[in-house]
């Protein structure tokens, strides 16, 4: 690991004058991710600022009766929130399905968003990597890519983002609030994340040096009745080789409200508005939850490995949706 400087940071605006003073400085969460890829040479900061102690961890209502979640909110505190469990069930579960308890304990809700790829190839400094090295080439399209994207990939990348978090926040229509040196900003989640295209190292369209202070959840009746689901090749401590966060509003039989976020099938959170609007008005039954799924995956591109994933996440729709529709039926 190169050799770094550690610094403290008091309060929002000293810590963004910090970063943009030094390209080469980086924010301090939890540290989960970004420590792992130093230790891996991937990550390769002058300087850490440790943000942990900034007045960023509360969970709050906001006036219109969503919720505003500070960027250093804990996963843990997070998921055993009150009004998290009661508005938004299927974040507490998503924050749930992932890692451990003492990860949960450690890592932030800003930089669950921010955390990279777990691809292999991203990690292993010896092989060709774009979103490590632009330019260089991806060595997943041709060799491991049994757990890599199916939707919004192109030849220049191939990974999945690994969130669990960020599944559910792109269901329910999450807001990224940040602190940058030309003043606060916001970014709705789907913008949060810039596509792949071919500039796959640009992941983000947060400004340079921004900090993130918080998500902001909009009110969403219809969350209430909702679900994470996540498949994985075992029983825990394991990323998502597929995952869906659903909610579901049936009235009379008939879909009134639905979201839908799937998670390990592209390089973000991916939102399945597609499926979305196939489904509102129309019969809430297993037919048409199949037909939606089919129209979100009409897209979808598989390399030789991992088509598995069409069918998987085809049926973890059509599960969790008639798990929802009995639910709402009780």
């Amino acid at each position: 690991m190169r050799d770094f400087a550690y610094q403290r940071a008091h309060d929002v605006s000293g810590a963004v004058a910090v970063l943009g003073a030094d390209p080469d400085a980086r924010y301090l969460g939890g540290g989960t991710n970004l420590v792992d890829l130093m230790k891996t040479g991937v990550e390769r900061p002058g300087l850490l600022v440790d943000v942990r102690e900034l007045p960023l961890d509360r969970i709050e209502t906001t006036d219109d009766g969503g919720l505003r979640i500070g960027a250093t909110v804990t996963n843990s505190d997070l998921a055993a929130h009150p009004e998290v469990r009661r508005r938004y069930p299927a974040l507490a579960q998503a924050v749930l399905a992932g890692a451990s308890g003492q990860l949960r304990n450690m890592a932030t809700v800003g930089g669950n968003l921010l955390q990279r790829t777990r691809c292999g190839y991203f990690t292993d400094l010896s092989k060709p990597c774009n979103k490590r090295e632009p330019g260089t080439g991806c060595s997943a399209v041709e060799g491991e890519h049994h757990n890599h994207a199916i939707l919004g990939a192109t030849e220049h990348c191939v990974a999945v983002h690994p969130s669990d978090m960020g599944v559910a926040l792109a269901a329910f229509d999450a807001v990224v609030h940040y602190e940058s040196a030309q003043g606060p900003g916001e970014l709705p989640i789907d913008a949060f994340y810039l596509p792949v295209g071919d500039t796959p190292h640009l992941e983000t369209a947060l400004p340079a040096g921004a900090l993130i202070t918080g998500i902001t959840l909009p009110p969403a009746p219809v969350a209430a009745v909702s679900r994470y689901r996540k498949v994985r090749e075992r029983a825990s401590y394991a990323f998502a080789i597929g995952s869906i966060a659903a909610a579901l509003d049936v009235h009379d039989g008939v879909v009134r409200d639905v979201r839908v976020g799937i998670g390990a099938v592209a390089s973000r959170p991916w939102r399945a508005r597609a499926a979305e609007e196939a489904l509102i008005g129309g019969p809430a039954d297993a037919e048409a939850f199949a037909a939606a799924a089919d129209a979100e995956l009409a897209a979808a591109r598989a390399l030789p490995d991992n088509g598995y994933k069409v069918t998987l996440i085809r049926n973890l729709v059509v599960a969790v949706l008639t798990e929802l529709t009995e639910e709402a039926a009780r």
